[in-house]
């Protein structure tokens, strides 16, 4: 399993943009699928998207479509969230999740995913 830390947390105004990063230590991260979930105070966590192994593929929930993009570099093990124009509704503890196999198909489904962060906080303001 790989480990995951993710950073880039913090307070923001409504309409700013942040980019979370989810960094891993571990063998073969090249070889996990990566997604984002949320979980906003009182609330079930939440599916926000995910990135494919490769980088080449990536899906996202309906809420953030179009202003969130994940990316990723695997030459330094580490997944972004590039979060823009930001609502109050999107402050929430962010958490990066991985997903062994190459050929995994993409999926918002939490108990798939092996390996969790911490999360970061996400506050906006109005």
């Amino acid at each position: 399993q790989v480990q995951l830390v993710e950073s880039g947390g913090g307070l923001v105004q409504a309409g700013d943009s942040l980019r979370l990063s989810c960094a891993a230590s571990g063998p073969a991260f090249r070889r996990y699928a990566v997604g984002w979930f949320r979980q906003a105070p009182g609330k079930e966590r939440e599916f926000v998207g995910c990135i494919n192994w490769s980088g080449a593929a990536t899906y996202y929930a309906d809420s953030v479509k179009g202003l969130f993009t994940i990316s990723r570099d695997n030459a330094k093990n580490t997944v972004y969230l590039q979060m823009n124009s930001l609502k109050p509704e999107d402050t929430a503890v962010y958490y990066c999740a991985a997903r062994y196999g190459t050929t995994a198909p993409m999926s918002g489904l939490e108990s798939l995913y092996d390996s969790w962060g911490q999360g970061t906080q996400v506050t906006v303001s109005s």
